[in-house]
């Protein structure tokens, strides 16, 4: 397979990746700082709300560097490989942990959501949890098809 088959995939991670960044470098401190002007007799709240937001991206990243490990294996004709199954694996549970820890990071979004009487916050969490588990089960699905294929190429090489 030409190299270049997957470059608009892998481009469109890249683009993904940095406006992540950015929110993480901009956005992120001036919630964690509007969330304590919200609650100035909680101050806490202000680094629960950085650890929760942070901790989110790690998963968000390893995922995308396992899709792009994915991509290259898809240009090196090692698709139908456990390297393949192993990399959709990982971001399965990269999606898991992502959703997991905006589920605990809910009370949170709730708490401002309440005190800035504005329920969109709370929409915005749920459609992160909801998105991070239909790329955990898309790649759960992805991962059993994978591994089944594999064992009827094998199976097959086998038989002569």
């Amino acid at each position: 397979m030409k190299h270049g088959s997957t470059l608009f995939l892998k481009l469109t991670l890249l683009f993904m990746g940095i406006p992540v960044l950015a929110l993480c470098v901009f956005l992120v401190p001036k919630i964690a700082n509007f969330a304590a002007e919200l609650f100035p007799q909680n101050a806490y709240i202000k680094y629960l709300i950085l650890i929760d937001l942070y901790a989110t991206a790690i998963p968000f990243y390893f995922a995308l560097y396992q899709t792009f490990k994915l991509l290259q294996y898809i240009d090196t004709n090692k698709a139908f490989s456990t390297f393949s199954i192993k990399a959709l694996k990982n971001i399965k549970v990269c999606a898991i942990i992502f959703s997991s820890l905006y589920v605990v990071g809910m009370p949170l979004f709730y708490l401002i959501a309440e005190v800035d009487d504005a329920p969109g916050i709370i929409v915005i969490g749920l459609v992160l949890i909801f998105a991070g588990m239909v790329i955990a089960f898309f790649a759960a699905v992805l991962q059993k098809l994978l591994q089944e294929a594999i064992d009827i190429k094998s199976e097959n090489d086998l038989t002569v």
